[in-house]
């Protein structure tokens, strides 16, 4: 059965898992040259459901397995009737067993095949069948120019599998890479598809699972968990005798001169989502602002670290670090709170300060870094944390212990036993100032209703990303408050406040 995007699979692989899968079904009995023709066959399906009015066809083949796919689709297409066109980048006599069938089976359709040149025009509709999920280092010549060609072209692209050029474990381009408008996978969905560059390049997700035995695929190691709307954790539904001390009181430390914006969207964020309580430290100048806004709150101007001690041993859940500064005020409220024994969210200067290993993490806590703080915490550029996001958010939680929210396109969470959680939902109109500073308050919310830090950050991070991409869809301009209503009406549709 093919799955679009909205109906994929939960469970996301490497690429070596997936390639282990594959030589799985061809030990159990289903041979290579079948699984071939399925995924053939799954491909040309999309195609004319994604085209229905297309008639000519150009594939670009490699010499692998991926060519095999593409001249398949190719033979299809012919027998269908359509225009059809193989241009070769890699040489056809490399290629071997199910790829060289395919190959033969093209030539048997009378599939124009041709040597592609940089002087090779392209039509229609045009099969990326270059480079796989194999693909190690940067693209090399000839493919770079065949990719330039392909992107250059203003052509509809469909990419066999994966696009060409794009890391199917980490999601990074190698140099370059097809842009599609269409990625027909299969067997397992791989976790480089879903995060950092891969969302510029796989265009509309289309998967088929080539009739796999769903057993061999419950009994495969995954990777990671893609949160959708149907594995979230959730907070238990609330008895009809609850009252407000029964879902936490959350103290939200920050807001240094000039950034007091960041500490009351948190605050705002956290009433909102649930929290019983609602307590702000911040600068003292603030506190009428925060009042204003947020009237349910209990705000204390704060202009030294000794002041909080006496609210710390009332309060349930930190968060720490919205408009925080980096001055000594921030450093000292920094301190207070890194002693204090509570569930802790740290987030924007929290972190900065925390790179500088001036202070110290307390374990289990939660930390929301995007990937220039994340950067900072692991002594690295943020070209390198994007260069493979799955293994920086994996050495975050384990350098401190704590469940790391790796925020950025397919926002990752990571959990110091290796669990790892993908949310791949958002919008580019969430490319706005403060943001972050209501998911921190979100995550604390949850943390207060009692939810574990893993379950906390991955119901937090969908919620987020999910109401984002609803607002998003009214264009740019999106400011961080309107994220908050739109957070708790989908809170409550999908954990419900009373059973």
């Amino acid at each position: 059965m093919p799955h679009t995007k909205d109906e994929l699979p939960d469970v996301l692989y490497s690429a070596a898992q997936v390639r282990g899968l594959d030589a799985s079904l061809i030990a159990a009995g289903t041979k290579g040259f079948e699984l071939m023709q399925r995924a053939a066959r799954a491909t040309w399906r999309a195609l004319v459901r994604r085209w229905p009015t297309a008639s000519e066809l150009s594939v670009l083949a490699g010499h692998g397995n991926n060519a095999g796919d593409g001249y398949l689709v190719a033979a299809l297409a012919r027998r269908a009737g359509w225009t059809v066109r193989v241009l070769t980048v890699g040489d056809p006599q490399r290629l071997q067993g199910d790829a060289a069938l395919a190959h033969a089976e093209a030539l048997s359709e009378k599939v124009d095949i041709e040597t592609w040149t940089a002087q090779s025009g392209l039509r229609g509709i045009v099969l990326d069948a270059l480079l796989g999920t194999g693909l190690s280092g940067d693209v090399r010549e000839p493919y770079a120019s065949a990719i330039a060609a392909i992107n250059a072209s203003g052509l509809p692209v469909a990419a066999v599998d994966i696009p060409s050029g794009l890391c199917a474990d980490t999601g990074r381009v190698l140099g370059c890479a097809v842009c599609a408008d269409l990625t027909v996978t299969f067997i397992g969905l791989k976790l480089g598809m879903f995060t950092g560059d891969a969302v510029n390049v796989v265009g509309e997700l289309v998967f088929n699972d080539l009739h796999a035995d769903p057993q061999l695929l419950a009994g495969a190691a995954i990777t990671a968990l893609r949160l959708t709307a149907g594995n979230l954790p959730r907070p238990a539904a609330r008895a009809p005798a609850s009252h407000k001390g029964r879902f936490g009181h959350v103290l939200l430390i920050g807001g240094d001169r000039g950034f007091g914006g960041a500490i009351l969207l948190s605050a705002q964020s956290a009433l909102r989502s649930g929290a019983g309580m609602v307590s702000v430290a911040t600068r003292s100048e603030h506190v009428p602002a925060v009042l204003a806004r947020v009237p349910e709150a209990m705000v204390l101007g704060t202009s030294s670290a000794n002041q909080l001690m006496g609210l710390l041993q009332k309060v349930s859940v930190l968060v720490v670090g919205p408009g925080l500064g980096q001055a000594a005020w921030g450093r000292s409220l920094l301190s207070a709170a890194a002693n204090a024994p509570l569930p802790q969210v740290w987030d924007a200067d929290a972190l900065n300060l925390l790179a500088e290993e001036q202070v110290s993490l307390p374990e289990g806590c939660v930390i929301t870094p995007h990937p220039g703080e994340a950067a900072r915490l692991l002594g690295m550029s943020t070209a390198e944390v994007q260069a493979d996001r799955p293994a920086a958010a994996h050495a975050l939680s384990k350098k401190y212990t704590a469940v790391v929210v790796l925020k950025g396109a397919g926002s990752l969470i990571a959990h110091p036993d290796g669990r790892l959680a993908l949310c791949h939902q958002g919008h580019p109109a969430m490319a706005s100032a403060g943001l972050g500073d209501v998911l921190a308050g979100l995550v604390g919310a949850l943390l207060a209703q009692g939810m574990a830090a893993f379950d906390a950050a991955c119901l937090a991070v969908w919620l987020h990303a999910n109401a984002g991409e609803q607002l998003g869809k009214l264009g740019r301009g999106l400011a961080a408050s309107d994220l908050i209503p739109a957070i708790r009406q989908l809170l409550e549709e999908q954990a419900p406040c009373l059973k």
